[in-house]
């Protein structure tokens, strides 16, 4: 258990300082913002204590605000996102899957895991700029930064899971 939790700090520190030293910066056409950070909620595997998966959402939410300016925001997003989590990978799993299988391309095939996926990442998506509006004036400008920064960090997702070691 002590290993998983390093284990786990070390790569949502990964996550942190790459999406506030560089993705973070980046905003394309004054909307979009890749968020690859979610993807730290979709690798908890299937049986991970689910109070344990809201916890270490919030962290790295909370994590992410402190670094990025974005009060509560991220937190509050990634906390609904890893609460539905453990939900959503029962869909899409296999009944007869591994206790602790984790969500990969590899483990659960690519259309499943890019369905599982594109329904967390719109639900973080539409979590977050919906508390960063916290009006529905421009929904127009809401709906431009929920669609781009959806498929914007499902393009960095999916070229991570390529790249991910087996």
């Amino acid at each position: 258990m002590l290993i998983d939790i390093l284990r786990r700090l070390l790569i949502g520190s990964v996550f942190c300082l790459v999406q506030a030293v560089v993705l973070s910066r980046v905003r394309l056409f004054d909307c979009v913002t890749p968020m690859l950070f979610v993807y730290f909620v979709i690798m908890v595997p299937r049986g991970y204590p689910h109070g344990l998966t809201v916890l270490w959402g919030f962290l790295m939410g909370l994590a992410i605000d402190t670094l990025s300016n974005t009060p509560g925001m991220a937190s509050a997003a990634l906390t609904l996102t890893a609460f539905v989590q453990p939900y959503l990978i029962e869909l899409f799993l296999p009944r007869d899957a591994e206790p602790d299988m984790k969500a990969s391309a590899e483990a659960m095939g690519w259309i499943n895991f890019a369905a599982l996926t594109s329904l967390l990442v719109l639900l973080f998506c539409a979590a977050f700029f919906t508390i960063e509006a916290f009006s529905w004036t421009n929904w127009q400008l809401w709906l431009a930064s929920v669609t781009g920064s959806t498929v914007l960090t499902l393009i960095l997702i999916f070229t991570c899971e390529t790249f991910r070691r087996k």
